[in-house]
Order: structure tokens, then C-alpha cells, then sequence
């Protein structure tokens, strides 16, 4: 079971996992560790939500005036606010490392070296920590200093000219691919492995997440198919199986103004779509003529445009043809599928977030969705490493610190 605990809501979302049963629940899976996160921007805060998620302790170390809202994928944190430019600012992130299992820094190269919390300064005092570094290009390399966003690592990894329709620029998928794909989930991963080896070693040790080798590697099917299968990628971007080039293998307007995903590249999928849309297969060219997907792709085209949406939702439920409508976000958390999964929980506000996957048997996950405000719990923070109320107090009026109003 997957139990989600809402404390605005009072109540639980509960999802069924399989038939597997055990005598007792165990804790989640991660209860126990400490991680410590450096405030930053979409990769460093969902690495921290997903440590969290499964039951570590997160503490979020925010600047007392962000330029942007940290409170993006922030539930289950807390949040102790710390002037960074002050020397006492540094020694208490010190202090809170120094007690951590896990530090996740989404600086540049040398900005951590330059604050004096650099890995050789505090994996001598913590040997146990694991030290993970989420950056654009990496800690080493030519580009390594550079600027960046998702699009230029997804551009230099090669993947993006590989992305987007026939005759047109290639089209970034968002932030996705480079920021949590190749990013956050990769991190996570590379901390979860260190943590493996600490186990048998004893000691911890850094983690290079470069948000361009990890898009890279989050592609390999692309690399390795290009080399493997090159039947997939006859043509240029926008002309093969996968990538829109393919009639049966993409989205289509239905009368209604919204649309439907074809994904039915085998046989037997095929043959459903085209009994769905009414189609005869005879009077078609055969599926893997590619020189006549246009014809296919025009016919497709002209049929789901002849009903709405709901009514094409009708038509394929009864039929095994990889043919699915595509749902807005408030659609999705209300499809009796994904309800039955408790893929998304309720927030403060009334907007759905997802739950936490994939979900493990014998961890059930209980979520914590409260949002912490910024230094919410700074002082709670400073006394659990040894800080009294009045050298609290003196941080606070000396502008080490900040709490929450």
C-alpha cells in the first residue's frame, strides 16, 4: 500500500500495490539519513524531495533573500535561512554537515571551494558524507564554468537535433530531460550507489552529476538504436518511428479542439487502431511503407477529426490499440486509473501533485506535504547542533540567520 498523508486534509490516499502480503510494514525506506540541501533551482530541489519522499531527513539551507521562490518541490523539507557571507553564516553550515550523511550542492565549480565547504575540507571532518554536486557541464572540462540551461546541455549532448517535427528547428522537451532525467534522478541514483559502497567501505565520497552527461546518458536507447537498428532512423528529425515522422506513432486534433496519442507500432495494436478509426486495411499502403506515411498520416488525420475526443475515448476503451486521449493535468488526476494508482495527491491550495514512484511493497511511503517557510525552522535547527537561545539570538541580530515572520 502506498499511504499518502495529507495534514490540511486529514485523510489518507491509499494505493493498492499487488498481491504480494508481508507480516509487518517496515519504515520507509530512507528514514534515518540526513541530507542537507543547498537551495537551487529544479534539479538540487526534486534530488532533496525525492530523498525525502522515502522518509529522509531533509533540511534545506536557503540565502535569507533568494532571487526566486524555493518552494518548488519543497514538501517534507525544513528550512533554516543562513547568510553566507558572513563567516558564522559558514561555520554552522559546517556544523550541520558535519552531522549529515548526504550534501547536495547545485553550485557552479568552485563556488562551494570558494565558501571554504569544499569536499576536501569537509570530508575530513565527515568522512562518512557523500558529497553530491549537481552541475550543468561538470566539475572538470573546458565548459565546466559555463552558464546554462536544460536546452544548451540537451544541445550538447547531441540528443536535441534529434528532437522536433520534419523541416522545422529541433524543440526542447521543456526542462525535463537534462534537469531531473539526466539531473536529479541520476543523482539520486549515484548517491544511493555511494551509499551502497559506504556500507562495505565506511567512507563516503563525491558525487559528479553533470546535468549534460546525465541527459547523454539518459538517451543511450537513441545512441545505441542509431548504431543497433538503424531500420528505426531512416530519414531526418521528424521522419523516423519515434520521433513524429511516424502516422502511427503520434498525436491527432479530434473535433472538439483536443487530441489523441496513437502509439501503435505493432501488428496487432495496428490493426486495432484501424478498426477503430474505421479504416480497411487493403485500401491503405502497408504500415511499414515509409515512403507513404503521409497518405497513412492524412487518413488518420482525417478520421479522429471527425468525432470529439470523448467520443474516440469510447471507441478505443474497447480495443487494444495503444490509443489514449490526451488529459490535462486536472484530467489526469481524476482518471479512475490513475486514482486507483494514487498517482496524485491533493496539496494545500487544491492543485494535484504526483506521489512518489516507484512504490516498494514493504516501505509503504507516507508523505509529508507541508511546505516549510523560509528559516521556518532555524532556530528548532541551530539547538539540535548545539546552539543556545541567546548565541541563537545573537546570530539572528547579527544577521547570520533569518527565521520566518
Amino acid at each position: 500500500m502506498l499511504a499518502v498523508r495529507n495534514p490540511c486534509f486529514k485523510r489518507k490516499l491509499v494505493c493498492p500495490l499487488a498481491t504480494f502480503t508481508f507480516a509487518e510494514k517496515q519504515e520507509m525506506a530512507l528514514k534515518g539519513l540526513k541530507v542537507i540541501e543547498m537551495a537551487g533551482l529544479a534539479p538540487s530541489p526534486f534530488a532533496g524531495m525525492l530523498l525525502s519522499d522515502y522518509g529522509a531527513e531533509v533540511i534545506r539551507i536557503d540565502q535569507p533573500k533568494p532571487l526566486l521562490s524555493t518552494n518548488v518541490m519543497a514538501r517534507g523539507k525544513k528550512s533554516i535561512s543562513i547568510n553566507l557571507k558572513k563567516p558564522g553564516g559558514v561555520e554552522i553550515v559546517k556544523k550541520l554537515i558535519n552531522n549529515a550523511d548526504i550534501l547536495i550542492e547545485p553550485f557552479r565549480p568552485g563556488v562551494m571551494e570558494k565558501l571554504g565547504l569544499g569536499p576536501e575540507v569537509l570530508l575530513k571532518d565527515n568522512k562518512k558524507l557523500i558529497y553530491a554536486r549537481l552541475s550543468g557541464y561538470g566539475q572538470n572540462g573546458s565548459m565546466s564554468q559555463a552558464a546554462g540551461h536544460d536546452i544548451n546541455y540537451v544541445a550538447m549532448t547531441g540528443v536535441l537535433s534529434k528532437l522536433g517535427r520534419a523541416n522545422e528547428p529541433p524543440f526542447p522537451p521543456i526542462n525535463l530531460l537534462a534537469d531531473f532525467a539526466g539531473g536529479s534522478i541520476l543523482c539520486v541514483m549515484g548517491i544511493l550507489m555511494a551509499l551502497h559502497a559506504r556500507a562495505t567501505s565506511g567512507v563516503g565520497q563525491v558525487v559528479d552529476a553533470a546535468l549534460t552527461d546525465g541527459a547523454a546518458y539518459a538517451s543511450s536507447f537513441l545512441f545505441s538504436s542509431l548504431n543497433q537498428i538503424p531500420m528505426m532512423w531512416p530519414g531526418q528529425r521528424g521522419c523516423n518511428l519515434l520521433d513524429s515522422g511516424c502516422p502511427y506513432y503520434n498525436t491527432y486534433g479530434t473535433k472538439d479542439g483536443r487530441y489523441m496519442a496513437v502509439g501503435a507500432l505493432e501488428p496487432q495494436f495496428y490493426t486495432d487502431l484501424l478498426k477503430g478509426l474505421e479504416l480497411e486495411n487493403a485500401q491503405l499502403p502497408h504500415q511499414m511503407e515509409l515512403p507513404k506515411w503521409g497518405e497513412l498520416a492524412k487518413a488518420f488525420k482525417e478520421k479522429f477529426a471527425s468525432k470529439s475526443q470523448s467520443e474516440w475515448v469510447d471507441v478505443f476503451s474497447k480495443l487494444d490499440a495503444c490509443v489514449t486521449p490526451v488529459l490535462t493535468f486536472a484530467e489526469a488526476a481524476e482518471h479512475p486509473h490513475n486514482k486507483e494508482r494514487g498517482m496524485f495527491v491533493e496539496v494545500p491550495g487544491g492543485a494535484a501533485e504526483p506521489t512518489p514512484s516507484p512504490k516498494l511493497s514493504a516501505n509503504p511511503t507516507e508523505l509529508d506535504l507541508k511546505i516549510p517557510k523560509l528559516g521556518q525552522h532555524t532556530m528548532e535547527i541551530l539547538q539540535s547542533i548545539g546552539y543556545d537561545e541567546e548565541s541563537s539570538n545573537k546570530l539572528l541580530n547579527d544577521q547570520v540567520i533569518n527565521v520566518s515572520k
